[in-house]
């Protein structure tokens, strides 16, 4: 299953790609909301390696996803692969600058079952797909407010 958005951020696309890639200020927000976060790798610079551990609860238990970060093509495309018992999960960050201050995000994410029980899952997400689709797209419309908002000064958190 496929989530595709696009929005469009008076953002210059350097400074986009800042933000996409602050990794501390995502660990820190998803602490906030309940997760355990751990940095798995070794790796000092940021770039393709960097690898996550985390816990989070979701419906009743505890769920466990390992997140890598696949591709860093700064400042055009960062891609984080993340696998958990029963889904792989590819998300795709792309930027275009359409101006000098202006840049096009568009976010990708494909969801693929593992074992039978995620396929089953996977199908009563698929009931509600336009739902899910406009959470996703609400959330991709929410980072790329905060970002212009983060680049004026104002420091959303």
């Amino acid at each position: 299953m496929k989530f595709s958005t696009k929005e469009d951020v008076e953002v210059p696309a350097e400074k986009v790609f800042d933000f996409l890639s602050d990794f501390t200020a995502f660990e820190r927000a998803a602490v906030r909301r309940g997760a355990e976060v751990t940095r798995v790798d070794r790796i000092a610079e940021v770039g393709p390696g960097l690898t996550w551990s985390v816990r989070f609860p979701m419906r009743g238990k505890m769920r466990r996803l390992l997140c890598e970060l696949d591709r860093f093509d700064r400042p055009a495309a960062l891609n984080v692969n993340a696998e958990s018992t029963g889904f792989n999960m590819v998300l795709s960050v792309g930027l275009v600058a359409l101006s000098p201050k202006r840049t096009r995000l568009t976010v990708d994410a494909e969801i693929k079952p593992r074992t039978l029980a995620a396929r089953l899952m996977l199908q009563s997400v698929r009931l509600n797909k336009a739902g899910f689709s406009r959470r996703f797209e609400a959330r991709v419309q929410k980072f790329a407010a905060d970002v212009e908002l983060r680049h004026l000064g104002h420091g959303v958190s």
